[in-house]
């Protein structure tokens, strides 16, 4: 295959949205969402974690959120396609990103999906975008981000934004998703944007 129509491949290829037991998880829905209505491919892998605070936070089973994605994999099963480099993606955005996640990712501690999904992006550096929940930081989070950032990882903090005329909350979550995707090289119009 040459280099020409493995990146067309790629960029035909979908979304790896991973979603880990950090508070937030509806940012992880409106990606979902978001993916959805831009007919993008979207392959979810939650934590355990992650479903049960999506049940707490939402009061929605995580099945249904499930259902958003185009396929859905068990943070267990090492087998899935999207633990393998060859398997073609667009990257990756993990939305939220525990700090847990966050330290997995930054030591290539893979013992779960999400975290080898993440791996791969690395090693076939290919976008990922970790939105991170947590605060403050301590000097170990500051640490695990400076080793992701050097590692070619992108960490977008789940920072509230009102420069773009946001003034609710569905605003501000749509601008940090709308980032995620445009970081990752997803076309949107979620946000607006300055200028």
């Amino acid at each position: 295959m040459t280099t020409a129509s493995a990146i067309a491949r790629g960029a035909a290829a979908g979304i790896v949205v991973g979603i880990s037991g950090a508070s937030g998880t509806l940012i992880g829905v409106r990606l979902l969402e978001a993916l959805r209505t831009l007919g993008v491919t979207a392959y979810l892998v939650m934590t355990s974690t992650a479903r049960r605070v999506a049940e707490h936070e939402l009061a929605r089973p995580a099945a249904a959120i499930a259902g958003l994605a185009t396929r859905d994999f068990a943070p267990d099963d090492l087998t899935a396609p999207i633990a393998s480099g060859s398997f073609p993606t667009r990257g990756m955005i993990v939305a939220p990103c525990s700090m847990k996640t966050l330290a997995g990712i930054a030591s290539g501690y893979s013992d779960n999906l999400l975290l080898r999904a993440a791996d791969v992006c690395l090693k076939e550096r290919r976008p990922l975008v970790l939105i991170t929940r947590e605060a403050p930081l301590s000097l170990i989070h500051i640490e695990n981000m400076r080793r992701v950032a050097r590692a070619g990882g992108i960490v977008l903090p789940a920072v509230l934004t009102t420069y773009s005329g946001a003034t609710d909350l569905d605003s501000m979550i749509g601008h940090i998703v709308g980032r995620a995707l445009d970081l990752a090289g997803v076309d949107n119009d979620l946000y607006h944007r300055w200028g």
